[in-house]
C-alpha cells in the first residue's frame, strides 16, 4: 500500500475509514508486483490498482465487504480462460491479494498511519503485515524505520514474534525490497506457521545527468516521469540554469568529477554522462566506474567511444571496469531528436534495472514481466 502513500496519508488525516487491497504474491505474467495496492473509502472512492483492470471490480467489492465486517481476507485470482465474463487475469498469471480494513479504532490503523506518514514524507519505512496464520493475527501490522530496530505496533502478546519480524523487515528495508516472509511453526512462537508481507518505501533513486545540453533537458523530463530524483551537473554556469531545466530537482554548477566525489550515491543511482568532452568525461568516468551504482552511461559517437576508452585505460581504468560502461548510451531505437534519444537512454536504464533484453516482444519467447530486483520468499524457523 505504500505505493499510494500520498493519497492514503491524506485519507488518514481527513479521518476517513478505508480498506486497502495489496498484492502479496504473483505467479506467471501478472501485471502488478507485490506491494501494488487499491484502496476504497467508506464513500466508495477508489485509488490505485492491483491488476491493471482485470480484477479491479471484484477487489473493489472485497474492500467494501472488509469495511463492513472489519475482517481481513486473503483472496487468490487466477486465469479465466473459457468464460469471458469470469473474474480472473486474462494475462495468464496468478495474484494473491490481502484486503485489510483500516477503520477508526482498529488496532492496525495507528501502525498503518505511521507507515503512510513516513512514506508520504519521503522517509524510509517498512510495513510488515501478517497475510496468513491464526485468524486473530491476519492483517496485524508492524512498521520499522532505518533507526528503529524494534518497530512500532506488533502482533499482540507475541513479543518474540515482534522482534523476529522487526529484524527481518529491517533487512528488507535496508535492501529496498518488497516481498513475503515465511515463518515456520517453531519460529512464529504462536503455534502456527505464518506468511508475512513486508513492503519497503525508500526515498526515490537518483539520476545524475552530467552535461547541461538539450538532450539533458529531455532526459530530465523522462527521468522525473520514471520516479527518479534528478540532478543536473555542469561546470558551465551559463548552461546549468533553472530556466533551462525547470523539472530538475537539483542543479549543480561544478566540475562533474568533483561533484561526484562529494555527493551521495547508492546501488539504485544512475549516472548519465552527456558531456562527450574528454576533459570532463575522463576524470568523471574514472571515478564513476568504480562506484557501486546501478548504471553508468556515456554519450558519444562510436569514434568518441573508442577514443574515450583508450584515454580511460591510460589513467588506469581496468577492462572489468570498462565493461560496466554503457557507451554509446541507450538502446538502438534509431533515435535522432533529444526526446527520442532520452527515450532510448531511459529504455536502457529500465532494461538494466529489470533484467530485460531490449529486443522486440513480437516473436520473442522471453517473459513480458521480469524483475531482477524482486525479493524471493524468505523462510525462517521452519521444521525440516
Amino acid at each position: 500500500m505504500l505505493d499510494i502513500a500520498d493519497e492514503l496519508h491524506r485519507w488518514v488525516e481527513q479521518g476517513r475509514d478505508f480498506a486497502v487491497a495489496t498484492v502479496v504474491a504473483v505467479g506467471g505474467s501478472a501485471p502488478r508486483r507485490p506491494g501494488a495496492a487499491l484502496a476504497v473509502d467508506a464513500d466508495g472512492t477508489a485509488i490505485g490498482s492491483v491488476s491493471g483492470g482485470c480484477v479491479e471490480g471484484a477487489v473493489y467489492a472485497l474492500c467494501q465487504q472488509a469495511l463492513e465486517d472489519g475482517e481481513s481476507v486473503l483472496e487468490r485470482f487466477g486465469y479465466s480462460d473459457e468464460d469471458a465474463f469470469a473474474v480472473g487475469l486474462t494475462c495468464g498469471g496468478v495474484i494473491d491479494i490481502l484486503v485489510t480494513p483500516v477503520r477508526a479504532g482498529d488496532p492496525v490503523r495507528t501502525v498503518v498511519a505511521a507507515a503512510l506518514e513516513a512514506a508520504a514524507r519521503g522517509r524510509a519505512a517498512a510495513l510488515a503485515r501478517i497475510v496468513s496464520g491464526p485468524r486473530e493475527l491476519v492483517g496485524r501490522a508492524l512498521v520499522v524505520g532505518p533507526e528503529d530496530v524494534s518497530g512500532y505496533g506488533g502482533f499482540g502478546a507475541h513479543p518474540e514474534l515482534d522482534r523476529t519480524i522487526a529484524a527481518e523487515a529491517g533487512a528488507f528495508l535496508e535492501a529496498g525490497r518488497t516481498g513475503t516472509l515465511e515463518i515456520g511453526e517453531q519460529g512464529s512462537r504462536c503455534g502456527a506457521p505464518l506468511t508475512v508481507l513486508v513492503e519497503s518505501s525508500v526515498p526515490p533513486p537518483r539520476m545524475i545527468v552530467f552535461g547541461a545540453i538539450d538532450f539533458a533537458s529531455a532526459l530530465v523530463r523522462i527521468g522525473t516521469f520514471l520516479g527518479y530524483r534528478v540532478t543536473v551537473c555542469d561546470a558551465r554556469p551559463v548552461f546549468a540554469t533553472e530556466a533551462r531545466f525547470p523539472e530538475a530537482d537539483e542543479i549543480v554548477v561544478e566540475w562533474p568529477h568533483r561533484y561526484l566525489e562529494r555527493t551521495e550515491v547508492d546501488a539504485r543511482t544512475v549516472l548519465c554522462v552527456l558531456t562527450h568532452d574528454a576533459k570532463f568525461d575522463v576524470p568523471l568516468l574514472q571515478l564513476a566506474l568504480r562506484l557501486p551504482v546501478a548504471y553508468v552511461g556515456a554519450m558519444g559517437s562510436r569514434r568518441t567511444h573508442l577514443d574515450r576508452n583508450e584515454r580511460l585505460r591510460e589513467v588506469g581504468v581496468t577492462e572489468l571496469e570498462l565493461a560496466r560502461l554503457r557507451s554509446p548510451i541507450g538502446l538502438d531505437l534509431g533515435a535522432r531528436t533529444p526526446e527520442e534519444t532520452a527515450l532510448s537512454i531511459a529504455a536502457e536504464i529500465v532494461a538494466s534495472r529489470r533484467g530485460g533484453s531490449g529486443v522486440s516482444l513480437t516473436g520473442a519467447h522471453t517473459p513480458i514481466h521480469h524483475d531482477v530486483t524482486s525479493e524471493p520468499v524468505r523462510r525462517i524457523g521452519s521444521v525440516a
